[in-house]
């Protein structure tokens, strides 16, 4: 698995995301055996929230990676409403609480809420300080936003980035890159599946004897400092994923994807789900 520098640690470029895990008990089991899968071949950079299934998606996290948390590089976030002086030790408390574990080595800012950045940065620091996360970060956050910030010591960006949705290729994805700042894209490979039924990715799969989902991945980490995190449940999923890492599209795979889905051509606004 080929790794980047993120907080000070090398990560694989393809990592699993949990959101919606947690959300029903029947697939408690499933979900554990998915993490448990991944983190065995190689993904064991891990992306949770306390806002998916409100804590249940840390949860399935904390059983996968017990017995196993050396391995792991554990991400979290914390709800806006949350990142505050007082709210952002007890949120961090209770997510520590559902992981099992005494630290987080990534906690994320979900995304800008009420709270001066000024507060929450502070409110990181201080868990850094004590030990309770190693670094911290930001997620759905613009250039406009990371400038107001501030912050070298921000070590992230989270946000939404895959061949639909291209809008951070005209400012934010450059600006990340040049202050050295890794993005995590989530929902790497869409939504729903739409995506995946475009023909010309199919075309471009079929040509490498591969999936579209590994198409789209591998589209995505040909870009410096850019970390894939999708969620997996089935394990020939997970495998795959895992296998997406060694694909390497060539130059007219990248000219079909473009004339497929057009790179912005002007300022978007940041695409978030």
């Amino acid at each position: 698995m080929r790794t980047l520098q993120l907080a000070n640690t090398h990560v694989p470029i393809i990592g699993q995301g949990t959101w919606q895990m947690g959300e029903a008990s029947t697939r408690h089991k499933e979900e554990v055996a998915a993490l448990r899968q991944g983190i065995d071949l190689g993904m064991t950079l891990i992306d949770t929230a306390e806002m998916y299934a409100e804590g249940g998606a840390e949860r399935v996290v904390g059983e996968a990676i017990a017995g196993q948390r050396d391995k792991v590089f554990l991400v979290s976030k914390v709800y806006p409403h949350n990142a505050s002086h007082k709210g952002i030790p007890e949120a961090c408390e209770r997510s520590l609480h559902r992981l099992k574990t005494d630290h987080i080595d990534l906690y994320l800012l979900h995304w800008r809420g009420q709270f001066p950045l000024e507060e929450t940065v502070e409110a990181f620091e201080r868990l850094r300080e004590s030990g309770k996360i190693g670094r911290w970060g930001v997620s759905n956050f613009d250039v406009d936003d990371l400038l107001e910030l501030n912050a070298p010591a921000c070590a992230t960006n989270q946000v939404l980035y895959n061949l639909e949705q291209r809008g951070i290729e005209f400012d934010l994805l450059p600006w990340c890159q040049r202050h050295i700042m890794p993005v995590m894209a989530y929902c790497p490979i869409g939504q729903g599946g739409k995506m995946l039924a475009n023909a010309t990715l199919k075309q471009v799969a079929a040509r490498h004897g591969v999936t579209p989902a590994q198409v789209s991945l591998a589209w995505l980490l040909r870009q410096d400092g850019v970390i894939a995190i999708p969620k997996a449940v089935r394990p020939e999923h997970v495998r795959l994923n895992a296998q997406a890492a060694q694909l390497q599209l060539e130059a007219g795979d990248l000219e079909a994807l473009d004339q497929a889905f057009h790179a912005p051509k002007r300022k978007q606004r940041l695409a978030m789900v």
